[in-house]
């Protein structure tokens, strides 16, 4: 039996999975949908910062640069050019690294958004308002050490053992503080995590002390780092805020499906007239051909 909560949880993993593929053909093609060109857009828009349309389908306007360093954190992998954000974004990641990172164990940050957001050649169909970030959930000695530990291609451990079941034996009380942290965080609107990590938490969280894994929302890979997404700011009118999350703390029914054999089929692919149009308020940060 597919639970309703699930149903609705699988209908739009599948729509992500086929459409994540389907937009890098269309960029690859040059589609009207998907400008080809925001990738190639290296500054920010002048003006006052605004996120504008959602996280899959959206652009950021007057984006603020992430520092490669600050207090208790290291930001990674910055050839992507992917370390732009809106600045409640930044305060958040800011006050992150202030309240967690130790000069010995930074927090690894990874991607945020481009410098005028949209969507990405790879990696993502998220990420495209400044809203969302990568915090990954190993910590570095220093920033030099992430820097040459985890280059482009090489990410951290995966805190997941390789049957995809159990959590790693690296997976410790740290982990389980960061996401906490996150969770606690009012700005912060949800928290994308590996269904193994969501189970582990709601088997060992006393059950009323569960509230705060509501907003961990399991989802394919994560497995190595937590994919944080904060609500719209305030004033930004042209934001698309998500749907609520469901009430309770997501740990019954509609998490066992993750481990179901239905979460593992194949999904079918979507078609074309399935990707969505960006907002009309995105075409005004384009450069002028």
């Amino acid at each position: 039996m597919l639970w309703p909560t699930a149903l609705q949880e699988k209908l739009t993993h599948a729509v992500f999975r086929s459409q994540t593929a389907l937009a890098a053909l269309l960029l690859s093609l040059g589609a009207h949908a998907q400008p080809p060109n925001w990738p190639e857009i290296k500054t920010p828009s002048p003006g006052p910062a605004a996120a504008i349309g959602s996280g899959s389908n959206g652009c950021l306007a007057g984006a603020e640069a992430l520092p490669e360093e600050g207090h208790g954190y290291v930001s990674i992998r910055r050839g992507r050019n992917r370390f732009y954000g809106h600045p409640a974004l930044l305060g958040l990641i800011g006050d992150l690294g202030k309240r967690l990172g130790k000069s010995d164990a930074l927090l690894m940050i990874g991607d945020i958004s481009q410098p005028r957001g949209g969507p990405m050649s790879s990696s993502h169909r998220s990420h495209q308002n400044g809203l969302d970030v990568d915090i990954w959930l190993s910590f570095a000695a220093s920033a030099r050490i992430a820097n040459e530990i985890y280059p482009e291609k090489t990410d951290p451990p995966s805190l997941v053992a390789t049957d995809g079941q159990q959590l790693a034996p690296t997976w410790g009380n740290p982990q389980r503080l960061l996401l906490k942290t996150l969770a606690e965080d009012p700005r912060v609107d949800r928290l994308f995590i590996n269904p193994a990590i969501k189970r582990a938490l709601c088997e060992t969280e006393p059950r009323d002390q569960r509230a705060w894994l509501r907003k961990l929302r399991p989802w394919w890979g994560h497995d190595a780092h937590v994919h944080v997404r904060i609500k719209c700011p305030s004033g930004n009118a042209d934001c698309a805020a998500q749907a609520p999350l469901p009430a309770g703390d997501g740990c019954g029914n509609e998490l066992a499906w993750w481990f179901s054999d239905e979460a593992k089929m194949p999904s079918k692919p979507a078609s074309p007239e399935s990707v969505p149009i960006m907002p009309e308020a995105c075409k005004a940060l384009l450069p002028k051909p």
